[in-house]
């Protein structure tokens, strides 16, 4: 498995952890990658391909293992990134769930990231996912 595939990998294990695979998991994980190189340079039928094997990968084997064989091909960048994408793409639907806390602090553990670090990362996400309260926009 190489780097770019390890990175779908880790945020695909994340979002499906429980086994489902979420529109909004699903379209929030596409939106992420869009932008990112190299997946902004690939064509589609790369990125069916591609996701088409990790699919694979996580019915057969599960997301722990997927998960796993995955942080190993990402170096601490690149595992900080991933834990980052997954958080965000996590909280897709909604805060975030005592199971799907649970699932992060599993995550951060096997991508080795200090739990100072990823605390910052969460709480990055919840200002970035924040409820806006506003007055009405006048006309």
């Amino acid at each position: 498995m190489d780097s770019p595939t390890a990175f779908v990998a880790v945020a695909l294990a994340a979002v499906s952890w429980d086994g489902v695979l979420t529109r909004a998991g699903s379209r929030a994980l596409r939106h992420s990658l869009d932008y990112r190189v190299p997946f902004n340079q690939m064509g589609d039928a790369a990125m069916i391909q591609l996701f088409d094997r990790l699919l694979a990968d996580l019915r057969s084997d599960g997301a722990p293992i997927l998960m796993a064989r995955a942080a190993l091909q990402l170096d601490p960048h690149e595992r900080r990134t991933a834990f980052a994408v997954a958080a965000e793409i996590m909280r897709s639907d909604g805060p975030l769930v005592a199971q799907e806390q649970q699932i992060l602090a599993d995550l951060a553990a096997q991508l080795e990231i200090e739990t100072s670090e990823s605390a910052r990362i969460l709480e990055v996400m919840d200002i970035l996912h924040a409820e806006l309260v506003c007055s009405p926009v006048a006309a």
